[in-house]
């Protein structure tokens, strides 16, 4: 069950970067568009955890939720969906790919976890591959607003980070409420404050989004990504730890790359590959050990 719920949220997360794209490239206002997907896809989750008796709506005035919606959702999502403004849904896709990434910094430098020497490694090579993305339009001193979009979403990392642990903790200290039910209640904090940040930061034309892409964007976003998408995600990091289910990361970005270039005449050009895999394989040295590990374990498991 966990390979088979791991192979469909990767397979989800790699057409949301596009989608995102497509929205917002139809006029959608980007705070409005990521506040309107979230606040529904909770609602309706949460609405439907009540129905099977799996939540309570006292759950809502719970703080720690508040905590989650503002790392995983508000400032993950503001981030990106504005910066997909200006960026490609591919590029996106790969700077998203250094979450994992940030999850160990934050283990190591601020929860004082020991990090093993492949860490380090790790982490210098995938920053190695940050760079080989930003540095060629920095170099440049050109389209400022590309380079700012990319540290943007970096910084939405560090959001996606914090919310990570503090799911799968929240998870342990309430043994009794899903984490499905807790990914929608901090779902609907964060898609709030992206509706409330939208109120007074953007100037919604109705008449010039209400079009197919625009629509179809945030249905398939609302039900696909973030319900079905977001609550593996969430099942998953229970069922595992808080790093395995972010290593979706590692197929998810060159499958985005591809599918934006493909379906939406994206550039690829060669410094996004080489940083692609830069960063990919940065986090590939992270898992190394663990990876071995569990190679190891169930070689043992099968001898006996």
């Amino acid at each position: 069950m966990i390979i088979f719920n791991y192979l469909l949220m990767c397979a989800i997360f790699s057409t949301t970067f596009l989608a995102i794209k497509i929205g917002v490239e139809a006029g959608l206002p980007p705070f409005l568009s990521a506040g309107l997907r979230f606040l529904l896809a909770g609602a309706f989750i949460f609405l439907w955890m009540i129905w099977q008796r799996k939540a309570k709506p006292g759950l809502l005035l719970r703080k720690e939720f508040l905590l989650i919606g503002m790392t995983s959702t508000f400032l993950t999502f503001a981030t990106l969906y504005w910066a997909e403004q200006h960026v490609s849904s591919g590029i996106a896709a790969i700077l998203s790919a250094t979450g994992p990434m940030m999850i160990l910094m934050i283990q190591s430098v601020v929860m004082r976890k020991n990090a093993r020497r492949s860490d380090y490694w790790g982490c210098a090579v995938g920053f190695a591959g940050v760079c080989l993305l930003i540095m060629p339009e920095l170099a440049m001193g050109s389209d400022l607003i590309w380079i700012l979009s990319c540290i943007a979403i970096l910084i939405g990392e560090i959001g996606y980070s914090v919310g990570s642990l503090a799911t799968r903790k929240l998870s342990f200290d309430m043994p009794n409420v899903s984490p499905i039910t807790i990914n929608a209640v901090q779902m609907m904090y964060g898609g709030a404050a992206l509706l409330l940040l939208s109120l007074f930061s953007e100037q919604v034309q109705w008449n010039g989004i209400l079009t197919f892409p625009a629509i179809g964007s945030v249905l398939y976003l609302t039900m696909v990504g973030s319900m079905l998408g977001h609550s593996l995600y969430a099942w998953l990091l229970k069922a595992t730890n808080a790093f395995f289910p972010s290593t979706w990361l590692f197929v998810s970005p060159i499958i985005a790359l591809g599918l934006g270039a493909f379906l939406y005449d994206e550039a690829i050009s060669s410094y996004s590959i080489i940083g692609s895999m830069l960063i990919i394989g940065g986090i590939l040295i992270v898992n190394l050990p663990e990876l071995r590990a569990r190679r190891t374990a169930r070689r043992v498991a099968s001898s006996t």
